[in-house]
């Protein structure tokens, strides 16, 4: 639980962990508020804080309907398909809740049933696995065993001989989870907010200023009917459904946050405080699936990246490395494994003049963190075909 105390100028808040056993919680809360009223007067002037108001939004009632595993029957359900392989995995589901009040009387609830399958498959041969996740509402087993089917094919060609490439620019496929790994990146740390903007901090500064753009298949919106999120911010105020902040590869909108709105003069559209993206979804493209490897032809499959961040933010320049079930292509057919590789590219050249296609159907990879509590929601992302994505190391 966080609990805000705010005057005209001031704000100072409290977390509190919640027990569910009313008398706990209030008595918590009750001590937690007497001593967020003795430090107020002492905290710095706040110039730019917005105080709750009443409100047409003020009030939001949100509960999603699904079909999750019973808690008893995971373990046997789970397990009894991968009885034979090198299995190890988290599976974390059930009721998620997010609830909001204020003093100025609104009142806002979200629950969803929600589940995450987050796995590996480890091969025979040392530093040898495959990663894989499945997310959703409704629990499938039919789903669950196309996964482990498609993580059993890439450790079956992980048992090649591994082919060691030298650093430069190939041909790359950023399967979805890895094409999630860099929006992941772009949409938390990349500055797509008003304040980053503003201050000089963001990636998109160019595109936001038309000095620059991207390839006009590349689309990024924030879309709250796709992803179980609720749409009210830390000050119980409504996002629009959907945002586009990216239309291909021109910049629409900016994430403004009610602070950022009275700071910049600028109107708001809800984004949080981070002004981060909370529900991002890429538009996808026209590349099917069984048509990757051809449109590939020759270069690199990448089925997971890791160790992201940006190497020059302000440019657009992002690093990471690949990691899990990575493959060198040759005509149309995956060789070998890879040795791991770091990537060095410029956002501006591989999701523009770099970026081939798009594959045409979205993949949801969900948040599978557990900082402070389970996360909800994930990133919807196709596919990404980029040309001569460039490995440094």
């Amino acid at each position: 639980m966080q609990l805000s105390l705010m005057s005209a100028d001031r704000t100072t808040a409290a977390y509190l962990p919640f027990t569910g056993q009313f008398d706990a919680d209030w008595s918590a809360l009750s001590q937690a508020l007497g001593v967020l009223q003795a430090d107020l007067p002492q905290v710095p002037v706040d110039p730019y804080l917005v105080l709750p108001t009443k409100t047409q939004q003020g009030r939001s009632r949100e509960v999603r309907v699904g079909q999750l595993l019973l808690p008893g029957a995971v373990a046997e359900t789970l397990l009894s398909i991968v009885q034979d392989l090198d299995f190890s995995g988290l599976y974390a589901g059930g009721m998620t809740y997010r609830a909001y009040g204020d003093s100025a009387e609104n009142r806002h609830w979200f629950e969803t049933p929600s589940f995450t399958l987050d796995y590996s498959l480890f091969g025979d041969r040392p530093n040898q696995a495959v990663k894989g996740t499945l997310a959703g509402s409704r629990w499938s087993l039919t789903d669950y065993q196309r996964n482990i089917r498609h993580s059993q094919q890439q450790l079956d060609l992980l048992n090649r001989p591994t082919k060691v490439v030298s650093k430069g620019a190939y041909r790359t496929y950023l399967a979805p989870a890895a094409a999630a790994d860099i929006i992941d990146t772009v949409v938390w740390g990349g500055g797509l907010g008003e304040a980053d903007l503003q201050q000089g901090n963001s990636a998109f500064r160019q595109l936001e200023s038309g000095d620059a753009q991207l390839s006009e298949k590349f689309s990024l919106s924030e879309n709250f009917q796709r992803t179980d999120v609720p749409r009210f911010n830390e000050n119980g105020v409504l996002a629009p459904t959907r945002l586009s902040v990216i239309e291909n590869g021109r910049w629409a909108n900016s994430l403004v946050s009610d602070r950022s709105a009275k700071e910049y003069g600028k109107l708001s559209n809800a984004a949080n405080q981070a002004e981060s993206m909370r529900a991002p979804t890429v538009a996808p493209g026209n590349l099917r699936a069984d048509q990757v490897l051809s449109q590939l032809d020759t270069g690199l499959y990448v089925s997971n990246l890791h160790y992201l961040n940006w190497s020059d933010r302000t440019a657009g320049r992002l690093t990471g490395m690949t990691r899990y079930a990575c493959f060198w292509v040759e005509a149309g057919e995956i060789v070998a494994p890879i040795e791991n590789l770091r990537f060095d590219d410029n956002l501006y050249r591989f999701l523009g003049e770099g970026l081939i296609d798009l594959s045409d159907q979205a993949t949801f990879l969900p948040a599978v963190d557990t900082y402070d509590r389970r996360s909800l929601g994930g990133i919807w992302t196709p596919g990404l075909l980029i040309d001569e994505f460039r490995y440094t190391l």
